[in-house]
């Protein structure tokens, strides 16, 4: 197949590896001219990524993978058209449909007859059916379910592990026809291999949903049990750690039984996924206060990190304070609605002197996200954790001399090493901690 993957980002890039992989002819779409220029030369344009480099590099030796600027070179005659163009969600859960409206009308004017268009960015619950259907078909003058098939299969992959993500999970399909829907099957097996999953009653492969509807809605009910779960962690975790209960302790005993899944409570909730798509699902139903709830007590976690800090050390005012980690997740280099913004804004609100350290980023970059570099080996009063990085699992207070205090934020740090340092995690009692 010819197959044309618009967005060469964190998901798409390794999307149109993939399809590469099984000897499909795709041409990437991205507006970043330097993407461009690094995936024609085999170079991945990000880090981080297993198995990308190489895989990037075969497929564009073989000559299966290339890219442009120009969505001329892409679409028109391409059996398959792929979208992951980035939605953005402002705080009171409005989208922002912007660069994906452009890449709509960029589409849908070289669309020709006999592709089908499959968008995976998440999306809110009817958007395939009434934003992009009439767009594309303005556009390009044909008709759909006659003249092209549009589908919504949303991604369901972790930045990091993109090509193991696709072989464990069930790709979900929704369509706008029974004809659709049979092409989007056809098309999404002959690109994914899936792993065994004896688990799974219907088995691992392509699941039809049955509508674009539903298919949108699984992706936004997926993630939206894990904010809602989350934040029921953190409410746990909020009472457990104040009337002397280690809820790490409480959680491992519920989820013993198979009825319980509660998940981790944390100094954040952080990346593109987590934090946004429970305010897509508000914009549908804004009248879902379980949603809203957990999305606000989640929020406000750095804010209660810090105020445990402010109770172990005292007064944070002219106090020196390291902020642990600026990425939302370890081992992930990126900031999306990382905790690092809202922690240090309420270290400052208290008249901290805040620093920042993150392995993964240099100091100019520490920068240019408004923060001043911090190292370890220098000095600091206290310290926050707020990212799960290997390299803090053997911090000990030799490598911030003088620290006072101690807040770790997802409880990775060994207590044995900080019995002369006042350490509090979220969720255990203060002599624990």
């Amino acid at each position: 197949m010819k197959i044309a993957v618009v967005a060469l980002g964190k998901i798409g890039l390794p999307l149109a590896v993939q399809f590469a992989s099984k000897g499909h002819e795709v041409i990437g779409v991205d507006v970043n001219e330097q993407v461009v220029e690094l995936v024609n030369a085999g170079q991945e344009p990000f880090p981080g990524e297993d198995q990308l480099q190489e895989k990037l590099a075969e497929a564009v030796q073989k000559g299966l993978l290339r890219a442009t600027t120009d969505y001329g070179q892409a679409i028109p005659d391409a059996e398959a058209v792929v979208l992951v163009v980035p939605l953005f969600v402002d705080e009171e859960a409005r989208p922002d449909f912007g660069w994906m409206d452009g890449a709509t009308t960029e589409l849908a004017k070289h669309l020709t007859t006999g592709t089908l268009v499959s968008y995976e960015t998440t999306l809110p619950v009817g958007t395939t059916r009434t934003r992009w259907k009439p767009m594309l078909e303005e556009g390009s003058g044909l008709t759909e379910g006659q003249d092209f098939h549009l589908v919504f299969s949303p991604e369901r992959v972790l930045t990091g592990r993109v090509f193991a993500d696709l072989r464990k999970y069930p790709k979900l399909i929704g369509a706008l026809s029974p004809a659709g829907a049979d092409a989007a099957r056809e098309f999404y097996e002959a690109v994914l291999d899936f792993d065994d999953r004896p688990d799974l009653g219907r088995g691992n492969g392509v699941w039809d949903l049955g509508s674009a509807e539903a298919s949108e809605m699984a992706k936004l009910a997926e993630t939206t049990y894990r904010d809602v779960n989350i934040g029921l962690a953190n409410e746990f975790a909020r009472y457990a750690g104040g009337h002397g209960i280690d809820i790490y302790q409480v959680i491992e005993a519920s989820n013993s039984q198979p009825y319980s899944h509660i998940h981790r409570p944390g100094i954040a909730v952080g990346g593109h996924c987590i934090p946004v798509y429970p305010r897509l699902y508000l914009w549908n139903d804004p009248a879902a206060e379980i949603v809203r709830t957990a999305r606000a007590v989640n929020a406000d976690m750095p804010a209660f990190a810090v105020g445990l800090l402010e109770e172990a050390h005292g007064d944070l005012t002219g106090q020196t304070v390291a902020v642990l980690g600026a990425a939302y997740r370890g081992g992930v280099k990126e900031t999306a609605f990382s905790g690092v913004f809202a922690a240090v804004g309420a270290l400052r609100e208290r008249g901290a002197t805040v620093l920042v350290h993150d392995p993964l980023y240099q100091d100019a970059e520490l920068e240019k996200l408004g923060f001043a570099p911090f190292h370890l080996g220098e000095p600091a009063d206290a310290a926050v954790i707020q990212t799960d990085h290997a390299e803090y699992r053997d911090l000990a207070p030799e490598q911030i001399p003088g620290i006072r205090s101690l807040v770790d934020g997802r409880n990775i740090t060994d207590p044995s090493r900080w019995t002369a340092v006042q350490r509090r995690v979220i969720g255990q009692p203060a002599d624990q901690g």
